[in-house]
């Protein structure tokens, strides 16, 4: 099944996420262009609320920003939204009355204590940490975890796994 996009007019696939008890996986998904990533973020933007926690996996380059654009967009949050890499996390108040999003990369963090010194609303917000795999995972026992590869052509194919009673609830959503 596929989806035309308002923004990019290109057809996109729409993911089903199977459930399963603790947690659910995606068929890896195709994502061309940086406009489809960005598309991929608005649609996945709509599942999420206060309180989710997003660790997003991939080289440099893979598109781990570009999503959080989407998410962006889609949250309707104040922006840019540009990588953290730098200044570790950044918040972005709603302009819609919503959840805030919290952007941290744990690229130069030691460890779970360290990304846990930001002090970050894992309650009022969404969270979304790149590079968060293998430190942020104790954070929460409800994330999604989503893994950017990048081809040599430089296409993407991005897998989601919902981890715990929170994704596990969502069955068969369509993204």
């Amino acid at each position: 099944m596929s989806e035309r996009s308002e923004r990019t007019g290109t057809t996109a696939p729409v993911v089903t996420l199977p459930s399963k008890e603790d947690s659910l996986t995606s068929s890896p998904l195709r994502v061309p262009t940086e406009g489809e990533m960005r598309d991929l973020g608005r649609r996945l933007a709509a599942l999420l609320h206060a309180g989710d926690l997003v660790l997003l996996s991939g080289p440099l380059g893979a598109g781990k920003t570009t999503l959080t654009q989407g998410l962006g967009d889609g949250l309707r949050v104040r922006g840019p939204i540009t990588s953290p890499t730098f200044v570790i996390a950044r918040v972005h108040p709603s302009l819609a009355g919503g959840p805030a999003l919290v952007h941290a990369d744990a690229y130069r963090l030691g460890g779970l204590d360290e990304l846990d010194d930001l002090d970050l609303d894992l309650q009022d917000a969404i969270t979304v940490v790149e590079w968060g795999g293998g430190i942020a995972e104790g954070l929460s026992d409800d994330r999604l975890e989503i893994v950017i590869e990048r081809s040599e052509t430089d296409e993407r194919t991005v897998t989601l796994t919902g981890v715990g009673a929170r994704w596990a609830t969502l069955g068969d959503q369509p993204i």
